[in-house]
């Protein structure tokens, strides 16, 4: 079993609304899925550095449990978003499950 975790930017850099994704990204892995869990009330707060200086984002967390991790249409998913919310690349990771 896998956890797959999708970080959603709270602010896209694409004119959307953000609050539309964030209920299709729910909709499309319930359905896909069986399931889906997002952290829509408390934004992460994101820090990095680079050459210009330090970066802040915030960003929503979505997740979702599956049995088998096909990593080519998780590709694909995270392309399709990243085009979607105008962003050069979107985190989005997958962590083996053991439940207890």
């Amino acid at each position: 079993m896998h956890l797959i975790q999708l970080f959603i930017p709270a602010a896209p850099r694409a004119a959307i609304d953000i609050e539309d994704i964030i209920a299709t990204i729910q909709r499309e892995m319930t359905e896909r899925h069986g399931g889906v869990t997002a952290y829509l009330n408390s934004p992460a707060k994101g820090l990095w550095s680079n050459d210009e200086g330090t970066e802040e984002d915030t960003v929503i967390v979505i997740e979702v449990m599956v049995n088998s991790l096909d990593r080519a249409w998780w590709r694909q998913y995270r392309r399709k978003l990243e085009e979607l919310l105008g962003q050069d690349e979107l985190l989005v990771r997958a962590l083996p499950v053991e439940t207890l």
